[in-house]
């Protein structure tokens, strides 16, 4: 309302308005002293989600693991402390610091990863906010296990150290990009986004990981951005989520940018591009590693002519294919 209010009505609506009580922050249904340790406070929040309905799709998948990691960020923990202080009690200030972020979480529906500017990829802490989606990408884990060098036959990639540039495409946040080149301690790591917002938050991963000297970030629309570079191994978590998908997302990833889901019809019009040009930027003796989510079965009637090999995580099947360069022509 504005101060010169000349009409009576305002002026009396003005009055109203600043009669009326300031809003307050939602009053939490539990008294001082109630919740005495971190174990507790982890029950307490998983009863608090499973009553609002909460959804886990981003780095945690089940409320127990989305509570300890709440619990432990506000108490400035990494999540492999929790068990030793499990038991430990917490002070009447620490205690409503975690229910409030507790609270966000459910009312606001935001990612965990956003009420705290981070996520965990492999043990390793990286910065998110609303500008990139929230890494949850299996490849990482497929870095370890399927490109580590070890017994005949279980590594794709003879040698990790004989790896001398690797290419992200659709690299976000930079996760995987410094996995890559923590992973390949010999390479090179070009990393591609579309985005400049996202480019922003990579670029601050790249930093706080003392990788400037290794992963260099280029804008633009995949492989164009990279010129006519080859690579030893290219790999990229792309825009895969269907049309039925995007309409039935939950509304936590209605807080995600829209651009990091949406892969068209059938999810795959990013993934068939990459396909496509993939080969013209491999060294022989390279290969793609690609995560597709759910679209295995709709990639599979697509280009049935390709050598697909599904590689598993602890968490997942059939959603990362390999293919070596020479199946991509």
């Amino acid at each position: 309302m504005a101060k010169t209010a000349k009409t009576a009505a305002k002026r009396g609506a003005k009055a109203r308005t600043a009669a009326k009580p300031k809003a307050r922050a939602p009053k939490l249904a539990v008294a001082p002293g109630e919740l005495r340790s971190l174990r507790d406070l982890v029950r307490y929040a998983v009863s608090r989600c499973n009553a609002a309905r909460v959804v886990f799709a981003h780095g945690t998948t089940d409320p127990v693991a989305e509570a300890a990691f709440l619990v432990c960020e506000a108490l400035h923990l990494h999540p492999d402390q929790f068990d030793l202080f499990a038991d430990a009690r917490v002070t009447a200030a620490e205690a409503k610091a975690v229910l409030a972020l507790i609270e966000r979480r459910v009312t606001t529906r935001k990612p965990a990863a956003y009420l705290v500017n981070k996520v965990y990829m492999r043990g390793l802490p990286f910065y998110v906010d609303e500008r990139v989606i929230v890494p949850r990408s299996f490849i990482g884990e497929l870095l370890d296990s399927h490109f580590g060098g070890g017994d005949e036959g279980t590594s794709l990639i003879e040698d990790p150290l004989s790896v001398t540039r690797v290419l992200d495409l659709c690299t976000g946040s930079g996760c995987l990009a410094i996995l890559a080149a923590l992973h390949f301690p010999n390479a090179m790591v070009d990393a591609v986004d579309i985005s400049r917002d996202a480019l922003a938050v990579a670029a601050r991963n790249v930093a706080d990981h003392g990788l400037e000297d290794r992963v260099t970030l280029y804008q633009g629309d995949l492989f164009d951005a990279v010129g006519e570079a080859r690579y030893d191994l290219i790999i990229t978590n792309p825009p895969y989520v269907d049309a039925s998908g995007m309409a039935s997302l939950p509304r936590e990833c209605l807080h995600e940018p829209r651009l990091a889901f949406d892969g068209g019809v059938d999810g795959l019009d990013i993934v068939r591009r990459i396909l496509n040009e993939a080969g013209d930027h491999l060294v022989p003796g390279g290969g793609l590693l690609c995560e597709i989510g759910r679209g295995r079965a709709a990639l599979e009637d697509a280009c049935p002519e390709l050598p697909l090999l599904w590689l598993d995580s602890e968490e997942s099947e059939g959603e990362v294919f390999w293919l070596p360069a020479g199946m991509l022509v």
